[in-house]
C-alpha cells in the first residue's frame, strides 16, 4: 500500500505537466526542442534527469554488488563524457540549428543516405536502451509490492507515451528536471538513514570482501526467471510443511517464478559460471568482465564505451539543441556535470550495504533490485516500508525521465528523418513506439539490463562519436566517409555483442573485447571515415559550415527547419547548388 502511495504521486505529477504542455504546442520545433527557449539551470536538470536512468539508479549498485568495487568506474565514464561532450561537443552542435542527429548528418553533408543511416542508429539504441527501462519497472515494482512483472511494464509505458504525445519536448523538460531533483532527494536520504541505521558492525564488514558462502538467516529468494545452480555440500532449504530437506550436491535447475527458502546456516548455491559477492578480488578498484582475467583491459574498454557513447547519445544530444545558443549549450553541459557528480558520490554505500545485506540477490539474477531491497533488510517495521516506496517512487522517477527522452528520439527518427510529417504524426510515432517498446519489455525479464544498456552505449561511441567530432572538427569530412565510418561502427558493435552471446571458447583477452568491443570499434570507425574522405573531395560548402558551427552567435538562430539549415550551410537537397554559397554566408558572418 506504501509502495502504491509512493509511486502514484510520480505518475500523476507527470501526466499533469503533460496536460499543461499541450496549449504550448504548435510546430514540429515545439514538439522536439520545445523552440530552443530552455535556460542552462532547468537544461542542465533536464539532462542530469533524462540521464540518470535505470542504469544508474539501480544498476550501478547491483553492478557493485555482483563485479565489485570496480564497478564505479562506469558512474566515472559517465561523468566523464559530459566533460568531452562540453569541450567538442555542445555549443557548435547548437549552433548548426538541427532538430535531431540525423537532421545535423544531412544539413552537414547533404547525404539522404547518411540521414536513413543515422536514424538507423537512432532506433537501435533507442531500443536497447528503453526495453532494459521498462523492464526494471516491471522487475522493481513485482519485487516491492508484489504485483505482476507485466503490470509495471504497461505503467511505464502508459505514462511516459501520453506525456510526451501531449507535452512534447517541453512537458519532457519539466517532468525530468523535476524527477532529478526528486531522485537526488530518495537516493541520498535513504542512503544516510542505512548508514546510520545499520551500525558500526554493518558498516565495517561493508568495507572489507567479505565472501558469500552461507545464509545467516532464514531467507527466501524468488526466482523469476529460471536458473542453474552449482550446489556445495550442505545446502538445506525450507519444505511447504516447515520442517527442512537438503539439497543434493550437484547442478539444481530451478524453473521461473519459483520462491526457495534457504534455512538459518544453509552453504549457498552459486549460479553458474558466476562468482560470489564479495569473492577474492571483489575490492580491487578495477572491473574484470566475465572473469576473464584481463581487469585493466575490461576497465579501459568500460571506460571507452561510457565516455565516448556519452558523447553519441541521441536523446542526451537532442537536449541541447532546446538552449537558445551555443554559449547556453555549454553552459548546460557544465552545469551537468556538478550535478551527476553530488548524485555518483552515493551509489557505492548501497553497493557496499548490499553485498553484506541482501548478496543473495545474485542467485537468482536480481541484484539490479537490491537498492529497494535494503530498506526491508534493515528494519522491517513500518519505518522500513516507508523508505522502501520512497526508493521505489525514485526509481520510477529514473525510468520515466529517460524514457521520455528515449522516446522522442525514437519517434523523431521515425517522423522526423525517416518518413517526415507533421506534429500529428508525431504524436502518433510517439504511441506505436511506446506499444513497441512495451511488447518487447514483456518477453525480456531474463536479459540483463546492464548488458543491453551497455550494447548501447558502445553502439553510440562507434557510430555518432565519430561522425560528431569529425563532422564539427574536421572541414575534409565527405558524405561517402561518413556513412562508411557510421556503417563500420554498426556492424562491428553489433556484431561483437552478437558473437560474444554464443558459447565459444576464446582467450580472455578476446572475450574482453567482444564482451566490450569499444577499444576498437571506435579507432576503426574514425580511421574508416578518415580513410574514406582522404579518397574522396570535401563539398564546396564545407569552410562555410566549418564557420557556422565555430563562431559565435550574434542572435538567435533563424533555421527552424531542415531546409533553411541546408541553405544557410550553402547547399540544398532539394534543389540545384549554389556556386556562390561559401562567399554570401562568409559576408554574412563578418557582418
Amino acid at each position: 500500500m506504501i509502495v502504491t502511495l509512493a509511486v502514484a504521486p510520480v505518475l500523476l505529477i507527470t501526466l499533469f505537466v503533460g496536460l499543461r504542455g499541450v496549449a504550448a504546442m504548435r510546430t514540429t520545433s515545439d514538439f522536439l526542442v520545445a523552440s530552443r527557449r530552455v535556460s542552462p539551470l532547468l537544461n542542465s536538470a533536464a539532462v542530469s534527469g533524462e540521464y540518470l536512468s535505470a542504469a544508474s539508479f539501480l544498476g550501478v549498485a547491483g553492478l557493485m554488488i555482483r563485479d565489485g568495487v570496480g564497478a564505479l568506474w562506469y558512474p566515472v565514464g559517465f561523468t566523464a563524457g559530459y566533460i568531452a561532450m562540453l569541450a567538442l561537443v555542445a555549443a557548435p552542435m547548437r549552433r548548426s540549428g538541427a532538430l535531431t542527429v540525423p537532421d545535423f548528418a544531412e544539413a552537414r553533408l547533404a547525404s539522404p543516405t547518411l540521414r536513413r543511416l543515422a536514424a538507423t542508429v537512432v532506433l537501435t539504441i533507442g531500443v536497447l536502451y528503453l526495453v532494459p527501462q521498462f523492464r526494471t519497472a516491471g522487475l522493481v515494482l513485482s519485487v516491492v509490492s508484489g504485483t505482476p512483472y507485466w503490470v509495471g511494464v504497461i505503467i511505464a509505458g502508459a505514462a511516459v507515451s501520453a506525456t510526451l504525445a501531449l507535452g512534447g519536448m517541453r512537458a519532457a523538460t519539466y517532468v525530468q528536471a523535476f524527477q532529478f531533483a526528486l531522485k537526488l532527494v530518495l537516493f541520498i536520504v535513504p542512503a544516510l538513514w542505512l548508514l546510520a541505521q545499520v551500525g558500526p558492525d554493518v558498516r565495517e564488514r561493508a568495507l572489507t570482501a567479505e565472501e558469500f558462502t552461507r545464509f545467516d538467516s532464514e531467507t527466501a529468494v524468488t526466482f523469476r526467471v529460471g536458473a542453474t545452480l552449482d550446489v556445495p555440500e550442505g545446502v538445506r532449504v525450507r519444505t511447504p510443511d516447515g520442517g527442512t530437506r537438503t539439497v543434493p550436491p550437484g547442478e539444481w535447475t530451478v524453473p521461473e517464478d519459483t520462491r526457495v527458502t534457504f534455512a538459518a546456516g544453509s552453504r549457498a548455491p552459486e549460479p553458474e559460471g558466476a562468482a560470489p559477492p564479495g569473492a577474492p578480488g571483489w575490492e580491487r578498484p578495477l572491473l574484470d568482465l566475465d572473469d576473464t582475467g584481463h581487469p585493466l583491459l575490461a576497465t579501459l574498454a568500460v571506460l571507452m564505451a561510457t565516455m565516448f557513447g556519452t558523447m553519441g547519445l541521441p536523446h542526451v544530444i537532442m537536449r541541447f539543441h532546446t538552449s537558445p545558443d551555443g554559449t547556453a549549450a555549454r553552459r548546460t553541459a557544465a552545469l551537468t556535470v556538478v550535478l551527476l557528480s553530488a548524485f555518483y558520490l552515493f551509489p557505492g554505500i548501497y553497493g557496499t550495504l548490499g553485498h553484506v545485506l541482501v548478496p543473495h540477490l545474485y542467485l537468482s539474477g536480481a541484484t539490479d533490485s537490491a537498492v529497494v531491497a535494503l530498506p526491508a533488510q534493515v528494519d522491517d517495521t513500518v519505518v522500513g516500508t516507508v523508505f522502501t516506496g520512497l526508493l521505489t517512487a525514485g526509481a520510477f522517477a529514473a525510468f520515466l525521465a529517460t524514457s521520455l527522452g528515449l522516446l522522442l528520439v525514437v519517434a523523431g527518427a521515425i517522423s522526423h528523418d525517416l518518413v517526415p510529417g507533421g506534429l500529428r504524426q508525431l504524436r502518433v510515432a510517439v504511441l506505436g513506439a511506446a506499444a513497441v517498446m512495451v511488447l518487447l519489455a514483456l518477453p525480456a525479464l531474463g536479459l540483463d539490463a546492464s548488458t543491453l544498456v551497455g550494447w548501447g552505449f558502445t553502439v553510440a561511441a562507434s557510430t555518432f562519436c565519430p561522425l560528431l567530432v569529425l563532422g564539427i572538427w574536421w572541414s575534409r569530412l565527405t558524405a561517402a566517409g561518413a556513412v562508411a565510418g557510421v556503417a563500420v561502427g554498426l556492424a562491428t558493435s553489433c556484431g561483437a555483442f552478437l558473437l560474444g552471446t554464443l558459447d565459444v571458447a576464446l582467450p580472455g583477452w578476446l572475450t574482453v573485447l567482444l564482451v566490450q568491443p569499444a577499444p576498437w570499434s571506435v579507432p576503426l570507425a574514425f580511421a574508416v571515415m578518415v580513410v574514406v574522405s582522404l579518397f574522396g573531395r570535401p563539398p564546396p560548402w564545407a569552410t562555410a559550415a566549418m564557420l557556422r558551427l565555430h563562431l559565435h552567435e550574434h542572435r538567435s538562430s533563424p533555421f527552424a527547419d531542415r531546409r533553411a539549415l541546408a541553405r544557410d550551410l550553402g547547399h540544398s537537397s532539394w534543389s540545384a547548388r549554389r556556386s556562390s554559397a561559401v562567399r554570401r554566408i562568409t559576408r554574412r558572418l563578418v557582418r
